[in-house]
Formats: structure tokens, C-alpha cells, sequence
């Protein structure tokens, strides 16, 4: 599977993800885009919301974006 998502770091309130109209997503996050912090909290999230094992997901490109492409078996 691929989606694209759009990563918000260092947001207060909930870590979340929600699906836009377009079907991409838009991810909240309260690490901070330190050092890769962000983009470990993105793999948990979507490990968590797709039942997905963490070591099978992807950052296919966007690693230091804040638009990213995300993939998995």
C-alpha cells in the first residue's frame, strides 16, 4: 500500500492521523522534526492505525519533508 501524508510536528493535543477528501492524510504529531524524531512517531502511528509491523513500512521519499510518501506490503 502507498499513501501520501502531510506531517505536522510539535503539535499539542492528540497524536493523530485523519484522512482528507482527496485521500491523503494529515498527520499530527507531538514529536518534534529533531533528529528524525518525527519521522519515528509517523512509522509507530501508522503501524498502530493499519496494523502494520513498523519494519515493514517505508518512508519512500520526503525523509526530511513535511510531504512524505509512505509505503508497505
Amino acid at each position: 500500500m502507498r499513501i501520501s501524508v502531510r506531517v505536522k510536528p510539535g503539535t499539542k493535543g492528540v497524536t493523530r492521523l485523519e484522512r482528507q477528501e482527496d485521500g491523503s492524510y494529515i498527520a499530527f504529531l507531538h514529536a518534534r522534526a529533531h533528529d528524525g524524531e518525527a519521522n519515528k512517531a509517523l512509522i509507530e502511528l501508522i503501524s498502530d492505525e493499519f496494523h502494520v509491523a513498523k519494519t515493514q513500512i517505508a518512508i519512500a521519499s520526503g525523509a526530511k519533508s513535511r510531504d512524505k510518501v509512505i509505503e508497505w506490503e
